[in-house]
């Protein structure tokens, strides 16, 4: 559902899923798992994925939020 977004953010900052695994504790698998649409990253998994790009979580997942 994510995972194409989670994975496009981080080939976009030129990273593997080995080097996301050393910068957030989240497991090569488990990143694998969640760009392959197996499965939806948990929102704990979310936050440090966007901490780490520097982004927010709706940015992370590709939601384009509008204020109305």
């Amino acid at each position: 559902m994510y995972g194409t977004e989670i994975k496009n953010t981080r080939e976009s900052h030129g990273l593997t899923q080995k080097e996301v695994e050393k910068a957030t504790g989240i497991p090569q698998a488990t990143l694998s798992w969640i760009e392959s649409d197996k499965g939806i990253a948990n929102i704990r998994q979310c936050v440090l994925l966007a901490d780490l790009y520097g982004i927010s979580v709706d940015e992370l997942i590709g939601r384009d939020f509008k204020n109305n």
